[in-house]
């Protein structure tokens, strides 16, 4: 390659053993993607249970409906490339597609964090605020909550990426198999500014939420333990869903922050499998927690596969 292609070009080299394994990694990760009930299948079939059964058009199954089409959005950003990776002899990715990845990336995982914010709301208000829960959490409402959830991380990450778009690189090997924050390394200088503004933006948008999240359960729990065993059974069923995918999803990202913002040298099969997960485990993991926890989009389920068969 040419100077002017190292510039534009940029090498993903967080694969491992890509060359040997590359058909095992193709086959995983596209039967995940596509077949059986699995990313696309799973999260599509329950979104399109709650759009058409009317009982299911209330705030909180409508929050699950725009988290699982979240999920299926950002496999979308990040699973062609990945598959054609690992056929291609070559992992490499334009500069600008790579900035497009890395915007992707976190708008849709700050999406995620905003819509369990928005479904942690709901529960408090439906379960401590019952008799002001159709006041409160009108269609408007919850509209613009989830206009808000979308468009937030989309400016807020807009912001870095605007920023670093004309930055000069030094080195073009990217120790990761997307794009994210870790294109900031490929820089001469890395800039302050961008830095200090993933802090703030790290702060409030992510620690903000989840401790916003875990008040309104901690009023949840204790609302709970001074009713009857028959709210406590009720809120356990729609609130522990919930709780199950903030913790997953805390865990996978906290990972992310620790490679880019901490600068962790973490071995480079070790970043593999931790990337696969965020890629994998975590959209398998919500619709199986919905689809199994949440009572009544269980049992429409069951009435789906039972005509089936």
């Amino acid at each position: 390659m040419d100077a002017k292609v190292n510039v534009t070009y940029i090498t993903l080299d967080g694969h491992v053993e890509v060359q040997r394994y590359r058909y095992l990694y193709f086959v995983i990760m596209f039967t995940a993607y596509v077949l059986g009930p699995l990313i696309i299948c799973s999260n599509s079939t329950i979104v399109c249970i709650i759009v058409l059964h009317r009982n299911l058009h209330e705030p909180m199954y409508m929050f699950i409906a725009a988290l699982l089409i979240n999920s299926v959005l950002f496999s979308s950003a990040v699973y062609p490339k990945l598959l054609i990776d690992f056929l291609s002899e070559k992992q490499i990715i334009s500069y600008q597609a790579c900035l497009f990845q890395w915007f992707l990336y976190y708008s849709f995982n700050g999406s995620e964090f905003f819509l369990l914010a928005a479904m942690a709301y709901d529960r408090y208000v439906s379960i401590c605020k019952p008799l002001q829960y159709p006041n409160i959490m009108r269609k408007r409402t919850v509209k613009m909550l989830l206009i808000l959830a979308w468009l937030l991380p989309a400016c807020q990450v807009s912001v870095p990426m605007i920023l670093s778009a004309n930055k000069k690189l030094c080195t073009f090997n990217l120790k990761a198999v997307l794009c994210n924050s870790t294109v900031q390394k490929l820089y001469c200088v890395t800039s302050r500014l961008v830095f200090l503004y993933g802090i703030v933006v790290l702060v409030v948008s992510v620690l903000s939420l989840v401790l916003f999240i875990l008040f309104t359960y901690i009023r949840i729990v204790i609302v709970c333990y001074r009713s009857s065993q028959e709210v406590r059974r009720k809120a356990a069923q729609t609130c522990l869903p919930h709780l199950l995918v903030l913790i997953n999803f805390t865990c996978l990202v906290s990972f992310d922050v620790s490679i880019t913002r901490l600068e962790t040298d973490f071995h480079k099969t070790v970043r593999l499998i931790m990337s696969l997960q965020i890629l994998l485990f975590h959209p398998l993991f919500n619709p199986i927690i919905y689809g199994l926890k949440m009572k009544e989009i269980n049992r429409q389920l069951k009435r789906l596969f039972c005509k089936r068969v």
